[in-house]
């Protein structure tokens, strides 16, 4: 694959970084502002407030005060809009007509920059994240890999849920919000991301304007994930369900090791399509299951390779058990030189589609400048992917998959331990 785009970076006197990535065969352009904070950053007293956050500043700014005013501006241009928290980032974007650029960032800065964080508003909008926690609890399938990392990392920041409790986020305080939305989104802490047709010396200059007012100060950090295992655990979560979903993986590496293009390849044969392995086995062998897959997940400072399904609840221990079986079977014999090569294919095409749409763009430039400090490209990433050997995805599938690294999360009608803590062997 050529190189798609051309991509322009600038830091600005702030520390605020503008990462612009011209699209010249699109007609859309997507804005994205990234701030370096989620609720690993968090202490417990103000648990869920990266997301809680994320929800107010919807609410009205200086410029556009009432609530509504934003959503009306956004509607009326037909832009599609959201916002997202996670454990160590959290993002606004909007994506228009790139011919409505001028508009599209100037609300989402606006957002940014000058939300009001009414005490009235915030009264109201915390029966919504009440709401929203009930909704996520009620959505097993969601809700086991909050359980997961509950798992994996106990009480501290990495181990909670990120919307938070109820009843920490309905005792938040107006100045909570001040503070923390005055020491986090700062401008060595935010990348700018714009993709799409766009001149971007034109972004360039209305950034430098719309942000000369942007806060400053030192950056926040957070708290450094402590991991401690020695053999396989599992937590199980009763619910009455007509399905079980389990979360079943391994402690692994962080966002930084050069594995993660070998363990990205290896999730892809175990559990990343309808030709995987997992779902061979798993769902059109047996018919044990609708939804079966596999993959890494990284964070700056702590990984996890995971398993995830919903099976039948009579058939949850074999399903877990049959997991188990693919995993060592890899562990042992690695994957087939053909296995590799559709995998890397796979991830080209894979790849190809998602460069397609600005907002995937946006996202995939900002991402690595916020954590690496770096501009890694979509290519760039690609040809290390096309690099790695048969000896590689081994060795981090020998490295990894350990049983004393192993964990389980379960939920369905289920009220025991014992039984899944017995399957939990190779």
């Amino acid at each position: 694959m050529k190189n798609s785009f051309e991509h322009h970076y600038h830091t600005f006197d702030s520390g605020l970084r503008l990462i612009t990535i011209p699209m010249p065969a699109t007609r859309t352009a997507t804005v994205l502002v990234l701030v370096g904070t989620g609720s690993k950053y968090e202490t417990k007293q103000i648990n869920g407030i990266s997301h809680f956050l994320e929800h107010m500043m919807f609410k009205g700014t200086t410029k556009r005060p009432d609530k509504m005013d934003i959503a009306r501006e956004l509607d009326s241009i037909g832009a599609e809009y959201n916002a997202f928290t996670s454990k160590e980032y959290t993002g606004y974007y909007a994506k228009a007509s790139a011919k409505k650029l001028d508009t599209t960032t100037d609300v989402v800065f606006d957002i940014f920059l000058n939300s009001k964080l009414r005490e009235e508003d915030i009264a109201v909008e915390k029966g919504v994240i009440v709401e929203e926690i009930n909704m996520y609890r009620d959505l097993p399938q969601r809700y086991v890999g909050e359980l997961f990392e509950k798992l994996l990392y106990g009480d501290q920041p990495a181990g909670w849920d990120t919307a938070g409790e109820k009843e920490i986020v309905t005792a938040l305080k107006q100045d909570d919000f001040v503070n923390y939305f005055h020491s986090h989104y700062v401008a060595g802490n935010t990348i700018v991301a714009v993709a799409g047709n766009v001149d971007p010396d034109y972004v360039k200059n209305r950034t430098g304007d719309l942000f000369k007012n942007i806060r400053h100060s030192e950056p926040f950090s957070k708290l450094k994930v402590t991991e401690s295992q020695s053999s396989p655990q599992a937590l199980v979560h009763y619910k009455k369900t007509d399905q079980t979903h389990f979360h079943l993986g391994f402690r692994s590496i962080d966002m930084f090791s050069e594995q993660r293009y070998a363990i990205g390849l290896l999730g892809h044969v175990l559990g990343g399509g309808m030709s995987s392995r997992l779902f061979d086995e798993i769902r059109e062998k047996r018919g044990l299951a609708y939804y079966v897959g596999a993959g890494n997940q990284s964070y700056t400072d702590s990984g996890y390779f995971l398993i995830r399904a919903g099976v039948n609840n009579e058939k949850a221990e074999e399903a877990i058990k049959v997991s188990l079986q693919e995993v060592s079977k890899i562990k042992e014999h690695g994957i087939t030189a053909e296995e590799l090569q559709r995998a890397k294919d796979s991830m080209e095409g894979s790849l190809a589609l998602g460069l397609e749409h600005s907002d995937a763009v946006a996202e995939a430039y900002a991402e690595p400048i916020l954590f690496k400090n770096e501009v890694l490209t979509p290519e760039g990433e690609l040809d290390k992917i096309k690099k790695v050997t048969l000896e590689e995805v081994q060795g981090v599938a020998k490295e990894i998959f350990d049983e004393s690294k192993l964990n389980l999360a379960v939920i369905g009608p289920f009220k025991e331990e014992d039984k899944f803590n017995k399957i939990l062997k190779f």
